[in-house]
Order: structure tokens, then sequence, then C-alpha cells
């Protein structure tokens, strides 16, 4: 073990957290040492899983634009993301592109300028197009992959949806067909049946003086809707969107399209930007946002405000442990289909607080200089876990206990080893115990989903033969991960007799003795045939018999669940650990405070 050292070059501070209307903003003012411009930009995002891949993408380039003077400010459509529930939607698009508006009046005033210019993307494009007939100011809005056709856009989320769901592994029985929905995330109906009228290529004037279409090559729509703003006098500039399927498939895997980040800051830099209306001030601490039996209040914490999260309190007396959600791969911290924000809601109506953020790197909160920009599985992410801490302890919200599912789940076990004033901890599919050292992040989520079980079983469906007779499934990547399968199951036969003298078993074992010594409870949770039992039968068994030289842990298989726990049974039986666990520590309101320590990186 050894201690990481500090970056010789401080990180970038978070984006400065607000709250409004019901829902949370990010606002990024220019950066030390710029002059502030007149101009400042306002971020309409897209919906569903294309807005999960692009969190990191439009905080990045925040960044560039403060860094060129601007101001900046991105936001939570209501409903969505950190923002309330219970909206009512009876007005359909008009709930959303209102909220841009009222978003625009902050930028305004935060900013101290009188020019905006918007930044949509996706299902975003609708919204600023809707806004604009009454944005005031408004000098540009630049439109990236825009949904021209509400009704197509509609048909594509359908196939996205399908394709989501094929890879986790659901059933047809457990998919959700009701309405519009992907990833876990469900459109409101009202919206739905608005959007399946839109058509942008109807409008009968400019949203905006000038514009920027990126569009995506495989879709001759944005080329004609170009051609349509300029029939309409607009100033339009044109542009591909090069590297667009890599940014949206998947968050995990995403890359960011760095030329197009650049092309896009050059052309709002060079949009009129007149002079400013007041002084750039920073925004003031957030207004917790309250709901059903809870107050969340969006923060920044660490060293310069580095990282980005949402404290949620319960209402009335609380009660145990404080849960610290740790995201899953490079998800946004509220979660794969806000499963997140429903289980920080929901247990602090049982009087357990919460608080999920976003480690380095991912989401909304910036790298640190120095770090790898690949920051899963490794120990860097340690120290953003003890800040993370010690926010808590300066809130005297102590004792602690984490959670996380996948990577999450391996973190919070990793901290675990080096984080003393961890109490205990509830892991979810955890892939690994121990990372390999050299293996590939990417490698590990394109080919290893799935384990042979899971494969046995869809091949027995009728769905998988029509599939397959229809071209639909990449058969050879099938073949090479099934032979891989066979290849590991055989090498583990071979190496059972040694696992606990070779250097994993040893790191393994050894971790899972030093945590019984301490008494450290641990509760891990399984799907049934997820990935990550193949180290934890080989290792334990799969009756967990294993386990009991270490009575500080147990286990739970959950049937008929996905990797992300999809079903409403899983995520009841995860919700129910988080309860017991919190439950198993009283509260404490004068624990005492520490400073920032540095984080132990474990081997």
């Amino acid at each position: 073990m050894q201690i990481d050292e500090a970056p010789s070059v401080a990180a970038r501070s978070a984006a400065e957290p607000l709250t409004f209307g019901g829902t949370v903003g990010l606002f990024a003012p220019p950066a030390a040492g710029t002059t502030p411009s007149g101009l400042a930009v306002l971020f309409a995002s897209p919906w569903g899983l294309e807005e999960m891949s692009t969190r990191k993408f439009f905080r990045i380039i925040s960044e560039m634009l403060a860094d060129r003077g601007m101001a900046s400010l991105r936001f939570d459509y209501p409903g969505t993301g950190d923002a309330l529930d219970g909206v009512d939607f009876e007005a359909g698009l008009s709930v959303w592109s209102e909220s841009l508006l009222a978003a625009a009046e902050r930028l305004k005033a935060l900013s101290g300028c009188g020019r905006i210019a918007v930044i949509s993307q996706g299902l975003g494009a609708v919204v600023a197009a809707k806004a604009a007939e009454t944005l005031e100011g408004l000098e540009g809005i630049a439109f990236l992959a825009p949904v021209v056709s509400g009704r197509l856009h509609i048909r594509e989320l359908a196939v996205w949806s399908k394709v989501v769901d094929e890879n986790l592994g659901l059933s047809e029985e457990q998919r959700n067909k009701a309405g519009v929905s992907v990833a876990s995330l469900s459109m409101p109906g009202e919206i739905a049946d608005e959007l399946r009228k839109v058509d942008l290529m109807m409008i009968d004037r400019v949203p905006a003086p000038r514009a920027l279409v990126i569009g995506r090559s495989d879709r001759p729509a944005d080329a004609q809707f170009a051609s349509r703003l300029e029939a309409l006098g607009a100033d339009v500039g044109r542009a591909e969107f090069e590297g667009y399927d890599r940014l949206v498939s998947n968050p995990t895997i995403s890359r960011i399209p760095v030329h197009v980040a650049e092309n896009l800051v050059e052309w709002i830099a060079a949009l009129p930007a007149g002079p400013r209306i007041g002084t750039p001030r920073h925004a003031s601490v957030a207004e917790p946002l309250t709901g059903d039996g809870f107050a969340e209040t969006p923060v920044r914490f660490g060293v310069n405000s580095r990282l980005s999260g949402v404290l949620c309190e319960p209402l009335h007396q609380r009660s145990g442990a404080t849960v610290l959600f740790l995201t899953s791969a490079y998800d946004r911290h509220a979660g794969w289909g806000r499963t997140t924000v429903a289980m920080a809601r929901t247990l602090a109506r049982s009087g357990i607080a919460s608080l999920r953020f976003d480690t380095a790197n991912a989401g909304d909160s910036p790298p640190v200089p120095g770090r790898p920009d690949q920051v899963l599985y490794h120990s860097t992410q340690n120290a953003d876990v003890s800040e993370a801490i010690d926010f808590l302890e300066s809130r005297r919200l102590m004792p602690v206990v984490t959670a996380g599912r996948c990577s999450g789940a391996y973190l919070g076990f990793r901290t675990l080893l080096v984080e003393p004033r961890i109490a205990g901890n509830v892991s979810v599919n955890p892939a690994v115990f121990r990372w390999r050292p050299g293996r590939s992040v990417e490698d590990a989520v394109v080919n290893g989903t799935r384990n042979l079980q899971d494969y046995g079983k869809r091949a027995l469906r009728a769905e998988t033969l029509r599939r397959i007779l229809r071209g639909e499934v990449d058969i050879a990547a099938a073949s090479r991960n099934i032979v891989k399968g066979f290849g590991n199951r055989i090498r583990n036969r071979l190496l059972f007799v040694l696992r606990g003298v070779l250097p994993e078993g040893r790191a393994i074992y050894g971790a899972f003795r030093m945590l019984s010594r301490r008494g450290t409870p641990i509760a891990l949770i399984y799907s049934e045939n997820d990935l990550g039992l193949e180290q934890y039968d080989f290792y334990f068994g799969r009756d967990g018999s294993g386990l009991a030289r270490f009575p500080n842990v147990s286990s739970t298989i959950i049937p008929h669940a996905d990797h992300n726990l999809t079903p409403d049974h899983a995520r009841e039986i995860y919700i129910t650990a988080l309860r017991e666990m919190a439950f198993r520590f009283p509260a404490s309101v004068d624990a005492s405070r520490s400073k920032a320590r540095p984080a132990i990186a474990a081997e």
C-alpha cells in the first residue's frame, strides 16, 4: 500500500450548484484571469440514455467556455435527473421549455450578461426551439444531432430501448413497454404525445438569427433542417457530428468528440456579445429542494470544491448511518434510470441521510491533473471517497456506510481497506474484488458483460432465434465470448486448488481477513447469473459456504434480475439491505470533525 501524492496542479472547481423551479442547475462562471464576455451560454439537454452519455461532454464544453471568459448554466428538466418529481405535465413540452426560460433568467442574473446562446442536443433542440419564441436576448442556437421529427425520434427510442434491454439480459416480461422508455427512464405521457406531432421542418420563423447545425451523417433530416433555417433567413453554420455513436452508445465507454466541442466553442465565441448589463457574481448557497419526507441540497466539496453531488436528508429526525452512494462506471450520480435518486429519497423517508456524488472525471466532477483519464478501478478514486467522508463529517452526518453497484461496488470494497471511517458496506454486483494490473476496462465492458449461464438462457429463447435470423445478433462476438467463457471455466478448475496461494487469491482472502478482524459488516448482493459471480464462486462457492470464516459478510443472490437491478423486486432487496445496514449504527450528531487526509491506495 502507498499514500497517493497530491497533484502538482490543483483540480478545477466543480460548477456552482443552485436550485430554482423545483430543479437543480450548475453555474460555471468565467475562469479566473479571463475577461468576462457579454454573452452567456445555456445548455438544453437531450433526454434518456443520450442525456446520461452526454453529461460529461456538456461539462467539458462548459469548462472550455469558462476558459474563454463565457459563463454557462446546465440544468435538469423538471422530473429528470436531480429535479423534483410529482410534476404536472398537462402542458406537455411547455413544462420543459418554461424551465429553460427560467434558467435563462438565472443565467443572466449570475453572469451579468444580456445576451444568450443556447447549446441544444437531441430532444433539447425541440425544447430550445419552443422556448426561443419568448427568450429575450437570444443571439444563436447550436443544434447538435437535433430531433427534427418527433415521431421518428420516438421510433428510434423504441429501437434503443430494445437494444439496451437485450444487452441487460431482460426478458420480454421484464421490459417496460408502457409508453416511451429507455434505460429505465420513462418519458411523461404528455411530453411523448406532443413530441409525436413535432416537425421542425414546419417552423415558419427562425428561432434565432444565427444557428449552427452539427448533424449526423446518417440522418439527412439534419442537413435539411439547416437548409430550412437558411431559407427562413438565419445565418447558418454546418458541421458533421463526428463520433456521435461513440459518444451516446454507452456512458461507460463513451468517447468525447473533442474536435466537435472545440469547433462549437469557436462558433459561440464568434457570436456578438454586446456589453454586460450587470456585474458577474457567484451563485449563492443553494436552497434545498423539499419533497415527500426529504430535503435535497446540491453541493460541491473536497479540495478546491472539486466534487459535485447532492445531499439528501430526512425532514424528520435522522436515524442510522448516512449512506454514501458511489457511482457506477461513468453514470451521473442520479444513477441508472434515476435509481439512486429514488433510493435516496426512500431512505430519507425512513430517517436515513445520504450523499450521492460524481467521482473525479465522471459526470459533473472535473478531472484531477496528473491522474489517468481512465479512473475506473483505479486507486486514485479512494481520495474522492475520503473527501466525501470529510464533507459528511463537517456536516455532522456520521457514521457513514458506502453503497455501490458494479465499479461503484468495487470502489466501496477497496476503500473499506484503507478508510477506517467507513462503518459498513453494501456491494451490488461487483465484477471483481481485485482488479488485475494491466487489464483493460474497455475490453472488460465490451467483451465481458455476460457469463455462460446467461448465454445458455438466451439460446433457449425463441426471440433470440428470430433476432439471429434477422441479423441483429453479432454471432462472431457472441462466439468469442462463449469460447472465452469456456476457457476461463477450464482454467479456473485447474487453478482452483491453488487459489489461496496465487497473488490474486492471497490479495482477496487477505482483504476479507482484514475486514473480518475489524468487524466491518459487508452485504454482498448479486443478480442471478451476473458476471461477477464467476470470481465470487471461485473464491467462496456458489452457495457462499466459503464465507463461513468471515462472519461479518452476508450474501444474497437475486433471481430473475439483471446487472442494473431493473425489476422492482431486485431494487426492493437492495433498498432493504441499505436500510438494514444503516440501522446497524446509531446516528451521531457529535461526531468529531477530522482534517482532510490523503487517501491510501489499496493494492
